[in-house]
C-alpha cells in the first residue's frame, strides 16, 4: 500500500517552479554576460533585469499565497533538527529571493547612464527606476552603485549555497531516507 503525500497546492508548486528557473536563468545571464561578446553584452543585461523584477512580483505573489495557505506538514519521519533546519533554509531563501532584484534595482538605478539608457521589462515598457537614489548627487550615486553590485554578488553566492542546501536536503530524503519528499513538490 502506497503511503499517501502530502502535496503542495498547484499554485505553490507552479510559482516554485517558475521562480526556481528563472533564477537559474538568471544565474547563467549573470555568469556568461561577457562570453557573448560586446555587441550582446546590454540586451543581456536587459534581459536579466527584466527577469530579476519579474522574480521579484512572482516572489510576492509566492509570499501571499503563503500567508493564505498552509503549506502541507513535514514528514513525522523527519528529525526535529531536519524540521528546523527547513524552515531556517526556506526563510532565507524567502529572504534572498526577495533581496537580490531588490539589490539589483537599487545598483541599476545608482548606474550613471540610468538617466539616459531606459530600463524595459522585456523590451514591452519602461520599468521605473528608484527616483531617489537616481537623483542623488553623482559622486554617491557612483559609490553606492559599486556597493550595491557588491551586495548583489554577495546575495548570489549566498543563494548559490542556500540552492545547493535546499536540494541537497530534498535529495537526501528522497533517496537516502526514502521518503517521498519530491512528490510534494513535484508537477
Amino acid at each position: 500500500m502506497t503511503a499517501i503525500v502530502a502535496r503542495y497546492s498547484r499554485t505553490a508548486i507552479l510559482l516554485h517552479w517558475v521562480i526556481a528557473l528563472l533564477i537559474l536563468a538568471n544565474v547563467a545571464l549573470g555568469l556568461l554576460f561577457e562570453s557573448f561578446g560586446e555587441d550582446n553584452i546590454r540586451p543581456l543585461i536587459d534581459m536579466h533585469k527584466s527577469i530579476g523584477i519579474t522574480v521579484l512580483g512572482l516572489a510576492i505573489m509566492r509570499l501571499l499565497w503563503r500567508a493564505t495557505h498552509v503549506p502541507p506538514a513535514l514528514p513525522d519521519e523527519y528529525k526535529p533538527w531536519e524540521k528546523i533546519a527547513s524552515k531556517a533554509a526556506h526563510v532565507f531563501l524567502y529572504v534572498i529571493i526577495f533581496a537580490m532584484p531588490i539589490s539589483g534595482w537599487l545598483h541599476d538605478s545608482a548606474w550613471k547612464a540610468a538617466p539616459e539608457v531606459k530600463m524595459y521589462w522585456f523590451g514591452l515598457f519602461e520599468w521605473p527606476r528608484i527616483g531617489w537614489i537616481m537623483n542623488m548627487d553623482p559622486a554617491v550615486k557612483e559609490s553606492l552603485h559599486g556597493l550595491f553590485g557588491e551586495v548583489h554578488e554577495s546575495l548570489a553566492l549566498i543563494l548559490y549555497l542556500l540552492v545547493f542546501l535546499h536540494v541537497a536536503g530534498a535529495l537526501k530524503h528522497q533517496f537516502l531516507d526514502k521518503h517521498s519528499e519530491l512528490q510534494r513538490m513535484w508537477p
